[in-house]
């Protein structure tokens, strides 16, 4: 591979980085590029999971603060989620992708309308007695949540974050920037498990690879800078404009 196309994809994977740290998505951008690039889609899957994980290190250091105050919640959530990712290890490199790619577009629509109602929706688990009865509490729906979406995020990935958040914002009601750390954090723990499943029996591209790591860190680390600017309501509107776009695209492919 020529450096002008590694520099192309450290500057995709930059902008992937920060996305997954303000919202969500940058699978959606970087994938596509490892495929431009003349990989098959398996390989750029598997490699774009390889490649983009050092990005939500980054995001997650920028968090700090916000990930010292939900210890307990993060334990809670660890086990369903590494349970996840090792399932959808295993069923990527067990089975072809061109199924799961057809519906990937009417997820990330899913996940938008989950955020654009998530007020509605939050409002009818309270008084239903499903979410987080007090600081500290998990209620069973948020783990049953997070395995699913553990099997989707090691699987193929677009999109997760954006459920994630929304769901995070209904179960588990806090702070828009407490969430979106918390988000971050798990989206990390999730593709931690994948990659060492992927570097171990997966076709990895380590020279791809490396070149978008480094980008995906620096990106990470700047994108939490960007949201901390935003108030909860422009978050989610770009969370939800940024999804819609995403899924036009895929949809136009």
């Amino acid at each position: 591979m020529d450096a002008l196309t590694l520099i192309g994809l450290a500057a995709v994977a930059f902008a992937a980085g920060a996305i997954n740290a303000v919202a969500g998505g940058g699978s959606l951008i970087s994938f596509p590029a490892l495929i431009a690039a003349g990989y098959s889609s398996k390989t750029a899957n598997v490699t774009n999971t390889v490649a983009l994980w050092p990005g939500y290190v980054g995001g997650s250091i920028g968090y700090r603060e916000e990930l010292r105050a939900q210890r307990r919640r993060l334990l809670a959530l660890l086990p369903p989620a590494v349970a996840g990712a090792l399932v959808g290890s295993v069923i990527l490199l067990a089975t072809p992708t061109s199924a799961f790619d057809a519906i990937v577009p009417f997820l990330i629509l899913f996940a938008c309308a989950v955020l654009a109602f998530q007020d509605a929706l939050a409002s009818f688990v309270h008084t239903h007695r499903l979410g987080s009865l007090r600081d500290g509490h998990v209620p069973p729906g948020m783990l049953a949540v997070t395995f699913v979406l553990a099997v989707y995020g090691a699987y193929f990935g677009a999109g997760m974050s954006i459920i994630m958040l929304a769901f995070l914002g209904i179960l588990l009601p806090d702070d828009i920037q407490r969430s979106n750390a918390l988000k971050g954090m798990l989206a990390l723990l999730i593709n931690a498990i994948a990659v060492i499943y992927f570097a171990a029996f997966g076709p990895v591209r380590w020279g791809a690879a490396g070149a978008m790591a480094a980008g995906a860190v620096l990106g990470g680390y700047v994108g939490v800078h960007f949201a901390r600017r935003l108030s909860r309501r422009w978050l989610r509107i770009v969370v939800i404009a940024y999804g819609v776009i995403a899924a036009v695209v895929l949809l136009l492919r």
